[in-house]
């Protein structure tokens, strides 16, 4: 009896849905039924074989082919939605307002105006709304910040980040820019969160360079992306994510007032002053633990923790995102949406 009434405890999760690219819905049931108080009981996917499929992963789950139907399971607690990106603001929605916790693969959504809309209906409703930011667990991301947070390099003055390679976009959704929101909205969205935490800082102003249909002709979201942040103390950096990269960099380039980091693949190389003296070390990468994010939310709606990725964080990539695309096209620097209000 007793384990009965702790496993109605438990947070029960259910995927919106269960594609095969990437296996995401499968990865996150597991994450899920990984940490403690959450446990997996649900998928929704409008494609049956699909659902089918989710129903052989995860014996003895409820399985759904319309949204209502999940909407209206008062046994699921919680939904993830794992669906193209313009869908997230109207499903994310539609679940809070039947009164479900809401996980957002990221990007958080495609405006900041749906952004917005969530939050509020999420703060109206008096319930959780986070986007799934897994890669800030990561094990060169992990590294990098402990460099930076130790004072290795002294305070960062310049960051240059860099993704891609030259290839075809995939012909999936991704490479619709009315379904995805833009090249800067899937790798670019990890980006930017990564750099918010390397440099905690206000943003100025952000500078926009998208080129678009320069090799891909049959692709409609942009070739090459490119951002120059702007910080309040003066701080820069450099964030390139491109199709069309023939000779790439290294992912990480920093510099600070005492020394330097390059991302040498997996390890970083560190170059810092001892008592005026050169000093260089390799640090390598961490190890990489997604299920640390589930962990978290698990502690934050059963025990009340601290949320490690708040709407308001996730909406702020948003911005820096459309910040740039606006610049791109007015040749202007841009200011980042709500900026002034997160560092009042």
């Amino acid at each position: 009896m007793a384990k009965a009434t702790q496993a109605k405890q438990k947070i029960r999760c259910a995927a919106i849905g269960y594609g095969a690219s990437f296996n995401m819905g499968f990865n996150h049931g597991n994450w899920i039924n990984g940490a403690d108080g959450m446990v997996f009981t649900a998928v929704c996917d409008i494609d049956p074989p699909r659902v089918e499929v989710a129903a052989k992963d995860f014996p003895g789950i409820a399985t759904y082919t319309t949204d209502e139907a999940l909407y209206a399971d008062k046994s699921v607690d919680l939904a993830v939605i794992i669906t193209p990106h313009n869908t997230h603001a109207q499903l994310a929605i539609e679940c809070l307002n039947a009164g479900k916790h809401v996980v957002l693969e990221k990007p958080m959504c495609i405006t900041v105006e749906q952004a917005d809309e969530m939050i509020a209906t999420a703060k109206k409703r008096k319930k959780t709304l986070t986007v799934f930011h897994n890669r800030r667990h990561d094990g060169d991301f992990l590294a990098l910040k402990e460099i930076v947070e130790d004072g290795l390099i002294g305070d960062v003055f310049n960051v240059e980040m860099n993704m891609g390679g030259f290839a075809k976009p995939g012909k999936w959704w991704r490479s619709d820019k009315e379904i995805s929101g833009g090249a800067f909205y899937d790798w670019g969205a990890h980006m930017l969160d990564w750099l918010l935490h390397i440099v905690p800082q206000r943003i100025e102003h952000v500078v926009g360079h998208f080129h678009e249909n320069l090799v891909w002709k049959s692709a409609t979201i942009e070739d090459h992306v490119h951002a120059l942040i702007t910080f309040e103390s003066g701080a820069t950096a450099d964030v390139q994510l491109s199709n069309i990269q023939a000779i790439g960099k290294p992912r990480w380039r920093l510099l600070g007032a005492k020394g330097g980091v390059v991302d040498l693949g997996d390890k970083f190389r560190v170059v810092t002053f001892v008592k005026g003296r050169q000093a260089e070390i390799m640090v390598p990468y961490k190890p990489t633990d997604w299920g640390a994010y589930y962990r978290n939310l698990s502690a934050h709606l059963t025990q009340g923790k601290p949320l490690e990725v708040t709407p308001e964080s996730s909406r702020r990539t948003i911005g820096i995102i459309r910040a740039a695309e606006l610049s791109s096209a007015s040749g202007r620097p841009e200011p980042v949406p709500h900026e002034e209000t997160l560092w009042l």
